[in-house]
């Protein structure tokens, strides 16, 4: 099994100054201090990329479901999925680091009846959410990280 010293020697991070920064801030803190608002939610995800094979290092709010997470691919209501999206739907075994703990995961996408259940909790704690999903025509996938 790999460990977290490797995985993160090996992480590669988005090209964004915020996603870059947000990285930057939780790995210096344990994400104590993330200058975000939900930054008590925040993790880290980390994906294999599906075409360089690299580890990929993505920062995200999550929302607990018992002893799941559940993380929205909404790349801000663009028109296309986010890259980590791409990554784990094409290998679907993950990372999460969440504050000091760090664990493997298996990633997967909610179907339409679960989404339909998840939706309104998710945006009635994180509303932008609901707008994301207004200014795109694709629909937003759900995710269910579930540790192993």
């Amino acid at each position: 099994m790999i460990k977290l010293e490797e995985i993160e020697e090996q992480a590669v991070d988005g090209r964004s100054a915020w996603s870059r920064n947000h990285v930057e801030q939780y790995l210096a803190t344990d994400g104590a201090v993330v200058d975000h608002p939900s930054a008590d939610r925040m993790i880290l995800l980390y994906t294999t990329g599906r075409r360089s094979g690299r580890i990929r290092r993505t920062p995200i709010v999550h929302f607990p479901v018992g002893d799941d997470m559940l993380v929205v691919a909404s790349k801000g209501g663009a028109p296309r999925h986010p890259e980590w999206y791409l990554n784990l739907a094409a290998d679907p075994r993950v990372w999460v680091r969440y504050k000091t703990d760090f664990f493997p995961a298996l990633a997967s996408t909610l179907t339409p009846e679960e989404r339909a259940v998840a939706w309104p909790q998710i945006t009635g704690r994180s509303p932008s959410f609901a707008d994301y999903q207004a200014k795109t025509d694709r629909v937003i996938p759900v995710v269910k990280l579930t540790r192993l």
